[in-house]
């Protein structure tokens, strides 16, 4: 089955019960966030780290992004055998001055290194209208909009970024040069909840091609390239030492250069070309207060407003249909949470080849 534009969209975001593919099966929730916890648990991890990872994961299966969801205990399992997880080690913070501050990871997990900073943040922008919190020695952190999307849930608005492995092209080339270095940010003022912009510098993440070869799926051209450069569809092509190209082209291919210097140089971590890049996601979080620029109030007001004109006036004499940013999970997020998460029978071999042998107990299906 080819991946075309509107299922390589929707396949992550929107799956409905009609389209879902054979063997898919759809588990609450909190089912799906015991049987990650137990796993980390059994890997090695405190109870309470183990939770965060957790329900970080089972948030991204929540919003339709199940690239980021329960499939990378995929990845973290052997990540802890080889050392390069530490699943025992907290995050803490080891400078804070004025609207700066630096969070290190300790090579533990990386979702409970950003929720330290996305928190950190929070504080200091308090007191200083603009915050910004770099993450160092920082492992795979999972999702970057729901760290923004946090932030704008408290009032604020939140930019991230982060830069990772060389996986990705640039602009012209077909090497492994660059990491898929995405990008987020959130501002409240919908009517669904935050707006949420959050992509992949690549014009497909990673996380997206590892769902759908585990679904025997293949993608539209132009996303990928095999070891020959050459164009490919396969996502196999890619994990057998391709390269992802860039979204946009050069914009794409500018935008991840520009966040190499910003995820890789401010943390300390490197760039992904270089020999002294250090692994994992060197993580950058800016918080701004609404407050500090105008009047809060007056805000709420002209981002609704404009939001319900953007949408009256976007639809045009088509009538089309207009989606705000973060709108799609939104809608993804009621409907999982009231029918189940579904999860393809690919994805559940990689998961239950990592959790069966630690004798962790499969979770029930939506009945």
């Amino acid at each position: 089955m080819l991946l075309t534009p509107s299922r390589k969209t929707d396949y992550c975001q929107q799956v409905t019960k009609s389209e879902e593919l054979a063997g898919t099966r759809r588990f609450p929730p909190d089912e799906l966030v015991t049987l990650a916890g137990r796993a980390l648990t059994a890997l090695g991890a405190p109870a309470d780290i183990a939770a965060q990872v957790a329900r970080s994961l089972v948030l991204s299966n929540l919003v339709g992004h199940d690239s980021h969801g329960v499939i990378r205990l995929a990845q973290y399992a052997p990540w802890i055998a080889d050392g390069q997880i530490r699943p025992a080690a907290a995050a803490v913070v080891t400078r804070r001055e004025r609207g700066a501050a630096i969070v290190d990871g300790g090579w533990g997990f990386g979702q409970p290194a950003a929720q330290l900073a996305t928190g950190l943040a929070a504080d200091l922008v308090r007191e200083h209208g603009v915050a910004a919190v770099t993450i160092r020695n920082c492992n795979h952190v999972g999702r970057l909009g729901e760290y923004v999307a946090e932030m704008a849930r408290g009032g604020l608005m939140g930019l991230a970024f982060c830069n990772s492995g060389a996986v990705v092209a640039p602009f012209g080339g077909t090497g492994r040069a660059l990491g898929t270095n995405p990008f987020a940010w959130a501002a409240p003022g919908a009517p669904y909840g935050p707006l949420v912009l959050d992509f992949s510098t690549a014009g497909v993440a990673e996380g997206k091609l590892r769902v759908a070869g585990a679904e025997g799926l293949e993608v539209t051209p132009g996303l990928i390239v095999d070891s020959r450069g050459q164009p490919t569809t396969r996502p196999a092509d890619f994990f057998a030492g391709g390269a992802l190209l860039p979204f946009g082209g050069h914009k794409g291919s500018g935008m991840s250069i520009m966040i190499e210097l910003l995820g890789g140089l401010l943390t300390g971590m490197g760039t992904a070309p270089t020999p002294d890049y250090a692994g994992g996601n060197g993580a950058v979080l800016v918080a701004m207060s609404i407050d500090a620029f105008t009047d809060p109030e007056a805000y709420r007001t002209d981002a609704a407003r404009f939001c319900t004109q953007l949408v009256a006036a976007g639809s045009g004499p088509s009538g089309g249909s207009v989606l705000l940013p973060g709108e799609l999970e939104a809608r993804t997020r009621r409907e999982r949470q009231d029918q189940g998460i579904p999860v393809g029978q690919g994805v559940l071999d990689l998961i239950y080849a990592i959790t069966d042998p630690l004798g962790v107990s499969r979770p029930e299906q939506v009945s």
